[in-house]
């Protein structure tokens, strides 16, 4: 049997940014936001604020009901607007440093940055601004934002904002703050990364209660309305004078990323004009008709696997059971020192239902293979649960690509299917049947006729290998 890879086996999310203009105790608003997009980033948090004459932050490592917990740290961010930002390192380390927003003097004022995505020509630019004098604190594509702000001969923060985002290349969503312009928002040119613009009711009269988020479910939480996406390539600027929008790039069409309807996005969440619930119940759907098979039992791996789960369930008429109970109170950093605690380690966030898995014909139902190692080891607890046979269903085609844009996903020699057959990955993960959702059937899930008519909407890079940014840190290495 094939041996994997002992290490992490599922993608991780990006970041999330959120930001609030005009209300009362903005931070704390902020930091309500940051709970909703807690599942976008869990190794860090931290909010800037400002209450008319000066900026006030605080940020740490871990979740944010541990970096916001405390009331003094809540009071000592004061102001009538806030940005805010949860972290998973896509680039650069776990360390203080790292964690957003990031804060910069400058000689026209202070501005305060998050920002959700990877740069494709970060450390081109990097090495440019290094030469030119320029000093890095971090290791984040972020602070070349920073850096390419304070060197850019424009007069308006907004002039350098935009005189910087054309010089970068990659997938993005920011948010900045500064005391005279007011919120910023930006989403790169093919708006490969999510944001989107809300309103909290009753701050109309003063042109307050404007909202910027990666997902809707951060509007749901502090009861804003969503109001629309911010289009690719547009800059909204949110002030006193309500909100302005500029389209510094033209339209260049849009390429979203396909993957947060298939995994990353809350299912609660509108992103895209698109429910992410109905989009994974309609691609369980789809699976269900491309693979079916004889079975018992429709089993989702939790969280993600849920809803497409629900939709298989409704097409095969197989009954929909909660085979495996996910453990939500484990973290990513519990140490594992021993090799028998490190093969049990699957079992602190998933344990086998006993009394739905003895004796039965199952599917599983979940929303990618990465290396692997994860969807060997919930098999094996599913098969010691009792299980007659098991099958695999994956809602998503197979993983076959490195994500350059802002998704931690390893290098091609570790992904499962960059390197074996469909055969060879069933046997490696211990399963009677493996099958993956088709490019078409994934498309006509979320409303096109086929990947012909859909994909030109969508990036789905870390499936085709069609990189639609140009890879510039990574040329030569990559195909173009």
């Amino acid at each position: 049997m094939m041996s994997l890879p002992e290490s992490s086996s599922r993608p991780y999310e990006e970041c999330g940014v959120f930001g609030v203009w005009g209300v009362p105790d903005a931070a704390a608003l902020t930091a309500l936001g940051l709970h909703a997009l807690q599942h976008r980033g869990q190794e860090s948090a931290g909010i800037v604020s400002f209450d008319g004459n000066a900026f006030h932050q605080h940020k740490g490592l871990g979740l944010v009901g541990e970096v916001f917990a405390d009331g003094d740290v809540m009071s000592a961010l004061p102001g009538h607007v806030a940005i805010g930002h949860n972290r998973y390192a896509t680039a650069g380390g776990t360390h203080v440093r790292n964690v957003q927003p990031l804060y910069a003097d400058y000689a026209f004022g202070g501005l305060a940055v998050a920002h959700n995505g990877n740069l494709t020509n970060a450390k081109t630019l990097r090495q440019a601004l290094v030469r030119r004098g320029c000093i890095f604190h971090s290791a984040m594509d972020t602070e070349v934002f920073v850096h390419l702000i304070a060197i850019s001969l424009y007069n308006t923060v907004i002039d350098r904002l935009m005189d910087a985002a054309k010089q970068v290349k990659g997938a993005y969503s920011l948010i900045t703050l500064t005391p005279d312009d007011g919120m910023i928002g930006l989403r790169d040119p093919l708006g490969v990364r999510p944001l989107v613009l809300g309103r909290m009711p009753g701050y109309e009269e003063d042109n307050g209660g404007w909202v910027l988020a990666s997902e809707t479910c951060a509007l749901d939480i502090i009861d804003a309305e969503y109001v629309r996406d911010v289009e690719p390539g547009e800059i909204v600027v949110i002030n006193a004078d309500g909100v302005k929008s500029l389209k510094p790039f033209g339209d260049k069409g849009r390429r979203f990323c396909v993957f947060e309807y298939i995994y990353f996005a809350r299912p609660d969440s509108i992103l895209e004009g698109k429910s992410v619930y109905d989009a994974r119940t309609q691609i369980g759907r789809e699976l269900a008709r491309e693979s079916a098979i004889d079975a018992d039992v429709i089993v989702p791996v939790p969280d993600s696997g849920v809803p497409s789960a629900l939709g298989y369930a409704a097409e095969s008429g197989i009954p929909f059971e909660l085979g495996i109970i996910r453990n939500h109170y484990v973290g990513r950093t519990f140490i594992e020192p021993t090799d028998q605690i490190r093969n049990l380690g699957v079992r602190m966030k998933h344990s086998a239902n006993r009394s739905v898995l003895e004796g039965r014909r199952v599917v599983l139902v979940d929303d990618s293979i990465v290396r692997g190692t994860t969807s060997r080891k919930i098999v094996d607890m599913v098969r010691a649960a009792g299980a007659k046979e098991v099958h695999m269903r994956i809602t998503s085609p197979p993983t076959k690509h490195s994500c350059f844009y802002g998704i931690d996903t390893p290098e091609e020699s570790k992904l499962l299917a960059a390197q074996h057959s469909l055969e060879d990955m069933r046997k490696a993960i211990g399963v009677d049947t493996l099958a993956f959702v088709s490019f078409d059937g994934l498309y006509q899930a979320l409303g096109y006729s086929d990947r012909n008519d859909g994909g030109r909407n969508y990036c789905d890079a870390c499936f085709s290998g069609e990189y639609p940014i140009t890879l510039v840190d990574k040329m030569g290495k990559l195909v173009q």
